[in-house]
């Protein structure tokens, strides 16, 4: 314990320097949707984790590079995992700063990346560091593992763990992604809904027609897309495609003493999320948001959409959807469901898949999942959050699928990072607190 005091004592009298490193990494671009610095970042984050004391390196993939870090021995290996790439900064006019020069304003670091992920994965990188520089040597064995391209779906990341699954191997990989509970509690999650893209599309004639001259003897291409859609879903919002629920496991008892050990405030969430209202009751709100699978539809296309009034019959229509997927549902399968749904509502209708992403759950009873708890809990001083999955989606099956390990999630950016939007933001008490809350996670882990 006297050993981790003094690294913890060493983490605070260095925070302007760790800022100074949070700064260079921002300020290097890494859009991979547009290939825009990624390769550069890449190989600017092998620099500051060598210059850190981490033995680091690149290895190629089919698309951005993964960066590799391991150090340290013991009895307990746990792999970081994290994203180098952001999101594309546009529209520029909405930012107060430069995306790409990092600006301290109220206590808040802005820059494109900030939280989403560079300040959560350098955390880790950071805690490593005081250990080396107080003790040196860290309590366990750490692998890091930093992807260029979580923002345009890791499409090669299930094949780099798959081929190198032996250097891979841990006791436990530890994402740090996202935003804290909305109440400033650290969140701890124990899994992720995985997802499927998806546009379903239609052509009803060559050409727009004349509603007058051709309307009530010819098909709408947007009112039969309508007719498509609205057969998807009830009234009560549950999807009505046959075998859509077929596959998604039951809450365990686990699952559930995690939703009733949480605070509920349905007006504050209300806000939070920008509607007027939510009228459900605290079991039913998180069980729909961790538990269960969900359709949404993303953008609608078709016909005139300009100043004033087009009398048309579009002869075209298309909409993009997602499906959010829970523990056990394949997503081919559930496209094919869909696919099926949607031939025998018009056989004319296409539908493309778009990408997916497995969901993945780690049983929360772990042994290890404690010593997170009591990490998260003795470095914020706040009693965690706990929940059975996000409600978003991450690659985290590489890690419970393919890698065959438990995979536990903890983020660091304060709840209104603005992650993906302009003025994306990190509270810099919560940087520190998240290499605190690291660096206990490793002296909790290697205790027996």
């Amino acid at each position: 314990m006297l050993g981790y005091q003094k690294v913890l004592a060493h983490l605070r009298r260095n925070k302007r320097e760790h800022l100074k490193l949070l700064q260079r990494l921002v300020a290097q671009p890494s859009i991979s949707a547009q290939n825009e610095g990624v390769r550069e970042c890449a190989e600017l984050l092998v620099n500051i984790m060598e210059g850190l004391g981490i033995p680091a390196q690149t290895y190629e993939t089919e698309g951005h590079p993964v960066v590799y870090g391991e150090i340290g021995e013991g009895d307990f290996t746990v792999l970081f995992y994290g994203h180098y790439d952001v999101q594309p900064p546009e529209p520029l006019e909405a930012w107060d700063s430069p995306p790409f020069k990092p600006t301290v304003r109220k206590g808040r670091l802005y820059g494109r990346g900030t939280g989403d992920n560079k300040g959560q994965l350098l955390s880790h990188l950071l805690a490593v560091h005081s250990y080396l520089q107080v003790l040196g040597e860290i309590p366990i064995k750490i692998k890091f593992v930093f992807e260029g391209e979580e923002e345009s779906g890791s499409p090669y990341l299930a094949d780099f763990v798959s081929e190198h699954k032996e250097l891979l191997q841990a006791d436990l990989a530890y994402t740090s992604d996202g935003p804290l509970h909305e109440s400033g509690a650290p969140a701890v999650y124990y899994g992720v809904r995985g997802m499927l893209g998806l546009e379903i599309s239609l052509e009803t004639a060559s050409w727009d027609n004349h509603s007058g001259n051709k309307g009530g003897v010819i098909p709408n291409a947007a009112w039969e897309l309508v007719k498509i859609l609205s057969s998807m879903k009830d009234e009560n919002g549950r999807v009505r495609v046959a075998g859509f629920y077929e596959q998604v496991r039951e809450p365990s008892t686990k699952d559930l003493e995690l939703i009733e050990n949480l605070e509920y405030h349905p007006w504050q969430i209300a806000k939070n999320f920008g509607v007027k209202k939510i009228e459900m009751e605290k079991e039913d709100f998180y069980r729909r948001l961790t538990l269960e699978p969900t359709m949404s539809i993303n953008g609608l296309t078709s016909g005139y959409q300009g100043k004033g009034t087009k009398t048309i019959i579009p002869a075209r229509a298309s909409a993009k959807l997602d499906c959010r997927l829970v523990a056990d549902q394949d997503p081919e399968m559930v496209f094919a469901a869909i696919k099926h749904h949607v031939e025998k509502m018009n056989p004319d209708a296409e539908v493309v898949m778009q990408g997916y992403m497995h969901p993945s759950r780690t049983d929360p009873a772990l042994p290890v999942s404690e010593k997170i708890l009591k990490a998260a809990q003795t470095a914020s001083g706040k009693k965690p959050v706990a929940l059975p999955a996000m409600g978003g989606s991450l690659p985290d099956y590489v890690w419970t699928k393919i890698l065959g390990v438990p995979s536990i999630i903890v983020p660091y950016a304060n709840a209104d990072e603005a992650n993906h939007a302009p003025n994306e933001n990190l509270d810099l008490e919560c940087f520190y607190q998240g290499i605190e809350i690291s660096a206990r996670a490793m002296y909790e882990l290697s205790k027996k």
